[in-house]
């Protein structure tokens, strides 16, 4: 296949900025194809979301099944899920799959909103997390997973390699929660540990960037680049997004998805 297929399994963002539609902006522009499976309606925008109509687990679970009988996919990326029972539906009809999948564990909205149930954390970390080629946490989603404070970089090091514990092959700990002028990631696998670092952007213009980067991440690995290469290439990607974000809306806007296509 010239064009690598990624399938996307995520909440939808009425505002079109996180979710479902940046995943299908990210994978449209980096030349992959984008195929969906809709876990929740949310009515949401800039400031945040209003309300979530979460979509049957069977139904979650049926789009998964019609795209890769059908379709196929060369990467998988798994963002919301809400709910425990959509959590167990998904995680029971990825069983079997060999495809990378690459697994940004939702818990908040930028807002504040919780997108994920409380028992749905361990429900993540036993039946999705030892299937992830790559876990891509940011530091408050790593405290919750490991029940680890994490408060500065060495911390979220720390964190990292702990959540690696829980079977996920390689973990991408974000640090932009974290103080500081520059952002400092650390991908970490059982070979070894790779640290990427950028200088922080001041903007508010930061909605779906966790989304947009694991996309990213999953076209990268579907086109057979390193994890590495895969991250490096992801994090460029969302920089320049951030970089030329149109500044709509009040609160925190989305990026420009489209920049590297015009």
């Amino acid at each position: 296949m010239s064009r690598p297929r990624i399938l996307s399994i995520a909440g939808s963002d009425s505002g079109g900025g996180a979710g479902i539609q940046a995943d299908i902006k990210t994978i449209l522009a980096l030349g992959g194809y984008a195929a969906t499976a809709v876990t929740a309606v949310t009515v949401q925008d800039t400031r945040g979301v209003k309300a979530i109509h979460p979509v049957p687990p069977a139904v979650v679970a049926g789009q998964v099944r019609a795209v890769l009988d059908d379709i196929g996919a060369d990467a998988i990326k798994i963002g919301m899920l809400g709910e425990a029972a959509t959590i167990e539906a998904v995680a029971d009809v990825l069983e079997g799959v060999a495809v990378p999948i690459v697994l940004d564990p939702v818990m908040v909205a930028k807002g504040g909103q919780a997108l994920l149930a409380h028992e749905g954390v361990a429900l993540v970390a036993e039946r999705l997390l030892p299937r992830a080629r790559v876990v891509t946490p940011n530091a408050p989603e790593l405290a919750a997973l490991t029940g680890t404070e994490v408060a500065d970089e060495a911390d979220l090091l720390l964190a990292a390699q702990e959540l690696l514990d829980l079977g996920p092959a390689a973990v991408l700990a974000k640090g932009g929660h974290l103080p500081g002028e520059r952002v400092v990631d650390w991908l970490v696998t059982r070979e070894g540990q790779h640290m990427f670092m950028g200088p922080r952007i001041a903007t508010r213009h930061t909605h779906g960037t966790g989304c947009t980067l694991a996309s990213a991440v999953a076209v990268g690995l579907a086109r057979g680049l390193s994890l590495e290469e895969a991250v490096a290439d992801a994090r460029a990607y969302l920089a320049g997004a951030i970089e030329r974000a149109p500044g709509l809306g009040g609160g925190q806007g989305p990026l420009d998805h489209g920049w590297r296509i015009g």
